[in-house]
């Protein structure tokens, strides 16, 4: 996802659209929480309203895949995100040099980054209701008595 935007900073123009579509590659995700990003879509605008100071809009959008966070199936999240900052101050924030040939996916990256949630339920898992032999999931709902200390429980009434 490299821009050329030699004729900005040379001032022969004061802004350039650009624009790409498609998708990372499973190295280009590897060590998120992501299990896949896909349909991705980016689009945006480098304006020059002084020396120095260049104006940096893009849209991104797409689709997250994450695992459910109850039954770890794959769950699509579309997403939408607005980046709009100076340039020179993006470029700070993740360690980039401003040059002619400007690479946007670490900047991408990052805000798609943001945008995942802290989790995300299939909604065929609302109802689901995990047990199995001698065994069963215990939500905040469920009322549960601890039997190790119902005994102990027996004891302090008989005192009292």
């Amino acid at each position: 996802m490299i821009i050329d935007i030699t004729s900005v900073l040379n001032g022969s123009k004061n802004n350039m659209s650009f624009s790409f579509e498609g998708n990372p590659t499973k190295e280009d995700i590897a060590g998120s929480d992501l299990l896949d990003l896909k349909d991705l879509k980016i689009s945006g605008t480098l304006k020059r309203p002084a020396n120095d100071l260049y104006d940096f809009d893009m849209n991104i959008s797409g689709t997250m895949v994450l695992p459910c966070a109850i039954t770890l199936k794959p769950v699509d999240y579309p997403f939408k995100v607005k980046v709009s900052d100076d340039l020179n101050e993006i470029l700070d924030e993740i360690g980039i040099k401003l040059e002619n040939r400007l690479d946007i996916f670490p900047i991408v990256w990052e805000n798609v980054l943001m945008e995942i949630p802290s989790r995300v339920v299939s909604p065929d898992a609302k109802d689901y209701k995990p047990k199995g032999d001698g065994w069963r999931l215990i939500t905040d709902d469920d009322k549960v008595e601890n039997n190790a200390l119902s005994g102990l429980k027996d004891i302090l009434e008989k005192k009292v």
